[in-house]
């Protein structure tokens, strides 16, 4: 039977290929309900900057078209934002609106650039303090602008004026437009909380909808006469004119344009991402967010946008979330979205002008209160970065949103600066035992402190120094190790304990049977100094040049001779350290997180490159790190059994399955020929033709890493062969099943001896970029490319 291709067009009963695609039903679904709010919230918007209000909808038809095609955030849907409305108003009362239509394009130009420099991630080193402090700071902005709408009034340019104007506001009410937002805001608080089944129909309307549908009835059906949208005629639309006005103020505006929208769209991107991984298995999932290209997306968009007469574009996580819930499926829904408000601003234009301007007021206030999140503020709190929240908010709100974020970013560098300097540095006499705790980081501020406790300790006294920090700099280190060395020379004795980093076995290296923190790799680093050349010594290995030329003139051992040595290391170094940990595993079991496949090569030490310990991984090592399919022919039930003991008995999480560079194995897939004799080796290396045959498939994707070409064809294959082998995990019965449940993943990685660096892969899309944590894709059509991972090897999804 010919297996059907997963890219191959379904076909019907009479066997003609189906036109439309499997998930447009749901995407349809989900873009109508993304459509009804952000209708509304778009003519808010609009309303809160003063902005024509066919702006809004030219932007937001502009971002679910135009962003939404090109950006990198399938589910995530684009639109004016309630974050860029204080900085929007600020440019159209100072510029006017032609002109801020321009500075939108340029900071549209500003986004492609920075794109192409591949910064996306460098906006997520922003502090969350600093960003929630400056949407909530922009909330108060709005909530307080928009009051004066409420109560029938003007607002002001400024908050302080709209603050100092508010006591007149509330002596000059205007019942009229004060009950429709009344009616407004009541509709839209209690929505989500009607009753009963007839409740339960209603809520499918987005209360946002609902409130300003209910508000307009009421003032159409009652003959209210108040302030209502009037959309002119497209005919007379603004367009963007050369920019007018002094040159450093409009690159500060383009440059606040740039930053507030870039930061509030990533932000939002990655926030999707969350939210995805939170309701949807493994199965169902989108591709990850690929943040340059969603900045890409981001930047056309405004250009687009600003050239057409709309506002400035941005990811909104409101309505992606809304995306996300109505079960989004792809980027269609984006898209779909965008083209239902232009269908809308062409054919409704008499409904809309008979909605009350008090009740979009109303609408975009309670925005403004809900960007104040009582969730945020507990988190910074809890995070002890209330005094960053709070900084910004303030002067976000009285000085302006980029000056409200320079600000904030001033105040979180120094509370950083704060705590490293800040250090506790205590003594006390137990037993007649002196304790010195260091609570904090040693650095050269703390060393007048530590040099006068250190001093207060009697010459021969016995000595207990706890660190507990993780960084010392050289002159804490020097302070330190100088006083241990006269404190010892004086007849005390001197313990030091705790965490500093790497330097605690340095400080301690006059105790004999000093070790080094038990690291996995140290008996193998050790043992490279055995061997006779020079340049086969470990570079900066810690022997001095006496034991290094000691240990030249000395054979190596081999054999039982090494082995025994080995052992007795263990014993005297690493095994009081693991002692209580292994006797835990022992009475509890193991309980590993993952299952490991790697290859048997002697160069890969698994604990060294993953930065594990006992009891984390769940190791099976063969050679060439395959996977042989279920009934394949000579198959070996050794490695099915593994998968079936990891993921049916020991419930893991993932599994890993870890390739190399140089693998000897692929070398001899490479060089194999039909009539060579069937060794067990070659009849083992069987299970690896697949890959042979998906490397020279034009089918499939070619790998690239950190963005060069593989060196050769063994590095191509090595790549290739661990996305085969993760086909081939599918295949298994009890990892079909866990994957369909969403309780299992899988992953792939790459290791580079040479280079001591590891690779993630994970999936991609129709192209390919170098971002930390993406790299090499298991199908697709275009040049497949690895990036080096950040921290070791870190979890992505295959």
């Amino acid at each position: 039977m010919k297996a059907t291709s997963p890219t191959s067009p379904t076909r019907t009963a009479k066997g003609l290929p189906s036109r439309l695609p499997p998930d447009l039903p749901a995407d349809l679904s989900a873009s109508i309900a993304v459509f009804l709010i952000a209708l509304p919230l778009s003519l808010g918007i609009a309303l809160a900057t003063g902005a024509p209000l066919q702006a809004g909808l030219v932007a937001a038809a502009v971002g679910g078209i135009v962003a939404g095609r090109l950006g990198g955030a399938p589910l995530q849907v684009s639109g004016p934002a309630a974050g860029l409305t204080v900085v929007t108003a600020e440019l159209i009362q100072r510029y006017g609106w032609r002109t801020t239509c321009a500075i939108t394009v340029l900071a549209g130009c500003c986004q492609l650039g920075l794109a192409l420099l591949r910064t996306a991630r460098s906006a997520l080193m922003v502090s969350p303090a600093i960003v929630h402090g400056m949407l909530a700071g922009i909330g108060v902005t709005i909530a307080v602008a928009q009051l004066h709408i409420v109560l029938g009034g003007t607002p002001q340019s400024s908050v302080v004026a709209n603050l100092r104007g508010l006591p007149a506001q509330l002596a000059d009410l205007h019942p009229v437009a004060l009950g429709i937002s009344a009616l407004t805001m009541t509709v839209l608080l209690s929505w989500p909380r009607l009753p009963g089944r007839a409740g339960q129909m209603l809520r499918k309307v987005p209360a946002a909808l609902a409130a300003v549908a209910v508000a307009t009835t009421f003032a159409a059906l009652a003959g209210l006469s108040l302030p209502r949208v009037d959309l002119p005629s497209w005919r007379s639309h603004a367009l963007p004119e050369l920019p007018e006005g002094p040159v450093l103020g409009l690159i500060a505006a383009v440059l606040t344009i740039t930053l507030v929208g870039s930061v509030e769209s990533l932000l939002s991107a990655v926030a999707t991402d969350k939210l995805i991984a939170s309701e949807r298995g493994t199965g169902n999932r989108p591709p990850r967010a690929d943040l340059n290209r969603e900045l890409r997306g981001q930047g056309a968009a405004n250009i687009v946008s600003g050239a057409l007469g709309g506002l400035p574009v941005t990811g909104v996580a409101v309505r992606s979330v809304a995306n996300v819930k109505s079960g989004a499926a792809s980027r269609k829904s984006a898209m779909l979205h965008g083209l239902w408000v232009l269908i809308a601003a062409g054919l409704l234009v008499p409904v809309l002008d008979l909605i009350p301007l008090a009740a979009l007021a109303a609408l975009v206030m309670a925005v403004g209160v809900q960007m104040v999140s009582i969730t945020h503020l507990r988190s910074v709190t809890r995070h002890r970065e209330a005094l960053v929240y709070a900084t910004t908010i303030a002067a976000v709100v009285l000085g302006g949103v980029l000056e409200g974020v320079a600000i904030g970013i001033a105040v979180a560098v120094a509370l950083a600066l704060h705590r490293l300097a800040r250090t506790r540095i205590t003594v006390e006499v137990l037993d007649g035992v002196h304790r010195v705790w260091a609570r904090g980081q040693l650095t050269f501020l703390a060393v007048p402190r530590l040099s006068r406790v250190l001093n207060q300790i009697p010459h021969d006294a016995p000595a207990v120094v706890e660190l507990d920090g993780s960084f010392m700099d050289h002159a804490a280190y020097e302070t330190l190790q100088d006083w241990q060395d006269s404190h010892l020379a004086h007849g005390g004795s001197v313990e030091v304990t705790g965490r500093s980093g790497a330097r605690i076995p340095e400080t301690d290296r006059h105790q004999r049977g000093a070790h080094h923190c038990c690291r996995p790799w140290t008996p193998w680093q050790n043992h490279c100094a055995h061997r006779s050349a020079a340049d086969r010594t470990m570079p900066g290995a810690p022997e001095s040049a006496g034991a290094a030329e000691a240990a030249r003139a000395e054979p190596r051992r081999r054999g039982a001779g090494q082995l025994a040595s080995g052992i007795s290391a263990f014993q005297r170094d690493t095994a009081p350290h693991v002692r209580d940990e292994l006797a835990r595993l022992a009475r509890e079991g193991q309980q590993p997180s993952q299952l490991f496949l790697t290859c048997a090569d002697s160069r890969l030490v698994t604990s060294m490159i993953t930065a594990s310990g006992p009891g984390d991984l769940f190791t099976v090592r063969n050679v060439g790190n395959l996977v042989p399919l279920p009934g394949a022919e000579a198959t070996d039930d050794s490695v099915a059994a593994a998968i079936e003991y990891a993921v049916d008995v020991l419930k893991v999480d993932s599994i890993t399955v870890c390739g190399h560079s140089g693998c000897g194995a692929m070398q001899a897939l490479l060089n194999s020929t039909p009539e060579a004799p069937p060794t067990p080796l070659r009849r083992w290396l069987r299970h690896g033709l697949p890959s042979l045959e998906r490397m020279a498939s034009r089918h499939h994707a070619w790998a690239r890493i950190s963005g060069r070409l593989p060196a050769d064809a063994v590095e191509q294959l090595c790549l290739t062969n661990v996305v085969q082998q993760l086909e081939h995990l599918r295949a298994h019965e009890s990892v079909a099943r866990r994957l369909a449940e969403g309780t299992l993943e899988l992953h792939g990685m790459y290791f580079h001896v040479g280079e001591a660096q590891a690779y993630l892969l994970s999936e991609g899309e129709d192209f390919f970029d170098c971002r930390v944590f993406d790299s090499v894709r298991p199908t697709g059509r275009g040049p497949a490319q690895t990036s080096p991972a950040a921290h070791g090897v870190a979890s992505t999804r295959v």
